[in-house]
């Protein structure tokens, strides 16, 4: 299972590496000042080596439950190790404990322009006040001025709007729950070095490919009662889904409480300098199962909102106030993952009369579907235009546009055995009346690819064929009465064989006609003002990468009616469905997800 996405306009994210920022957030934090260290320094006149010995955990203490049976089964589990710790993980100290002092969840450090981020959990954050400290690699009777790195002042932190706790507590079991991430940006340390100078590095932001792992590394520390030494606990295993939760799940013996916030590291070594970290334990009840047992953990599964809360961390900027609605696993689209990975083809266009962008799905069974659009990124009730039947499972290319004007979009369908066929106003009850414009055994069964999209010069809706040959056609007038004259925009050639997908579109917001394609190496690449005149001004917006050698179909259109831009619709091979919100020339727009994975 594959669950492949990226983020953030104007972000290139690659799965499996480093966060791309841009400016402002991509903008180095400034050299410390003659300052640096105050904040530390006066923390550690607070924190002397006995306050930090003496403190307790504030978060939720795990227990082993005593069942018949329990202590044999917990024999047979993976158990974590304690050991002295790594440099890139540490843990929180406050003031605040209702027996004083509090020794409070993991951090770990973040490789980001900013050097001063640490990842940790909402929930844990919900709780850290202005005397908070982190200590990378801490170690229990050190003095402040001991610790093998120092001490960093918490000066912010920075949580999802939308996670919101149950009543009476900082953690919760609701859908809110797979946003139980936090990020913290620090003071320098005592001696005024910034925290990855001081640690020599930090781990990768990354998305992960989907929940299931082979070995995944949890880094944390657990509770005084369960760890009066004050070591770190580490625990390699296979991870898998909690279901019905964007989040990974794990079985180790040792997680107690004080581990909440701890990385899920894919490449761990031990005091490695850098790392790729997908998540981190919390999310689900705090990151832990309704009998609250240390053998069972959670963890967040890093997606966009993470992405973008990491982006607000570094750029030192609270997140949007009006950020829409997480709906949890529960897709903007009808149906899970599981179904979406059937969606063969699909076409946009305004099929309902309301000006609004809707979406056709042609399904590996036959049916058709029509998914109204609400303009403003969702959908509406479902309609089914055609049930299961052979005659669509031989659909080999479509695209939807206003052939011959008006207002309300049409279909045209390219079938395996050539014929070309125009549905000139499909909608809600139906897909309408068919004209043939190619008939079957034609040239036409060469053609591998449509894109409809502005590329007249009025304006209006033009077609863009890609030919099995790499040559690319352009049809301005294409209507009732036939395709009409032809422009040959790109003679055959090796090249456009490799472009695997295209669609067409206003993506430069100047209501010319665009074309996104994506390339069979991952690129993606748009060409600006394409026309009868020529094939556009090519614009990269992304270089060859893995990650969209997953993307199966693609389809563009105005489905957010306020924007000036068309928004990208990517069916992943998993099945997740993804919207990029006013999508540009030269950047994937703002992502939205349609359907989640895992579902």
């Amino acid at each position: 299972m594959f669950s492949y996405r990226m983020r953030r306009a104007a972000v290139a994210v690659l799965c499996a590496a480093p966060i791309g920022l841009t400016a402002p957030a991509a903008q180095a934090a400034s050299p410390p000042g003659p300052s640096a260290g105050q904040e530390a320094r006066e923390a550690a006149r607070f924190w002397t080596a006995e306050r930090m010995a003496g403190s307790r955990p504030l978060d939720a203490v795990r227990h082993t439950p005593s069942t018949p049976g329990a202590a044999a089964a917990a024999a047979a589990r993976p158990k974590g190790t304690l050991f002295k710790g790594t440099r890139l993980v540490g843990t929180f100290f406050g003031s605040d404990g209702p027996g004083g002092t509090t020794w409070h969840c993991t951090g770990s450090v973040i490789d980001t322009p900013a050097r001063d981020i640490v990842l940790t959990a909402a929930h844990c954050a919900l709780s850290m006040k202005s005397d908070y400290v982190f200590v990378p690699k801490f170690v229990k009777g050190a003095a402040p001025d001991r610790q093998p790195y120092g001490i960093f002042h918490i000066q912010r932190v920075f949580i999802d709007p939308r996670y919101k706790p149950d009543r009476g507590s900082t953690t919760t079991k609701g859908a809110s729950s797979d946003l139980d991430t936090a990020f913290a940006r620090v003071s320098a340390n005592q001696r005024g070095v910034s925290l990855q100078d001081a640690v020599g590095g930090g781990l990768t932001f990354t998305r992960p490919s989907g929940y299931v792992h082979r070995g995944v590394t949890v880094v944390g520390y657990p509770a005084y009662r369960h760890n009066s030494a004050g070591r770190a606990v580490k625990c390699t295993v296979p991870t898998k889904q909690l279901r019905g939760y964007r989040q990974l799940s794990m079985t180790c013996g040792g997680y107690y409480g004080g581990v909440s916030g701890s990385p899920w590291i894919t490449d761990y070594k031990d005091d490695a300098r850098t790392g790729h970290v997908i998540g981190n334990l919390g999310g689900y009840n705090g990151g832990g199962n309704d009998a609250n047992v240390d053998y069972i953990s959670y963890g967040t599964a890093f997606g966009a909102d993470a992405e973008n809360l990491l982006a607000d961390a570094v750029a030192d900027q609270a997140p949007p106030a009006d950020l829409p609605a997480y709906r949890g696993l529960k897709g903007t689209l009808a149906g899970g993952a599981a179904r979406w990975r059937k969606a063969a083809l699909m076409a946009s266009g305004d099929y309902t009369g309301d000006r609004h962008g809707d979406l056709l799905v042609v399904w590996s069974d036959g049916s058709v579907t029509l998914h109204p659009g609400d303009g403003r990124g969702g959908f509406g009730a479902e309609k089914r235009l055609e049930k299961a039947n052979t005659t669509w499972t031989h659909a080999r290319t479509l695209t939807g546009g206003t052939f011959g004007g008006g207002d309300r979009a049409g279909l045209l369908v390219r079938w395996s055995d050539g014929e070309v066929t125009l549905y000139p106003q499909p909608g809600p009850s139906g897909l309408g009346r068919e004209i043939r414009m190619a008939a079957p055994r034609s040239a036409w069964a060469n053609a591998v690819q449509f894109a409809a999209g502005p590329f007249r010069s009025d304006g209006g809706t033009g077609l863009l064929v890609r030919w099995a040959d790499g040559r690319l056609t352009l049809y301005p007038n294409v209507g009732a009465g036939g395709f009409g004259t032809s422009t040959r925009l790109i003679a055959a050639n090796g090249t456009w064989t490799k472009a695997a997908l295209l669609t067409g579109g206003d993506f430069g917001g100047t209501a010319a006609g665009d074309l996104l394609v994506r390339w069979s190496d991952g690129a993606l690449d748009t060409y600006t003002d394409t026309s009868a005149t020529g094939l556009g001004t090519r614009s990269r917006v992304l270089g060859p990468n893995s990650l969209f050698q997953h993307a199966q179909v693609l389809t563009a259109g105005d489905f957010r009616h306020d924007r000036s831009r068309n928004d990208l619709i990517v069916r992943w091979s998993d099945g997740e469905t993804t919207l990029y919100a006013d999508t540009g020339t030269k950047a994937l727009g703002t992502e939205h997800t349609l359907v989640h994975p895992g579902t």
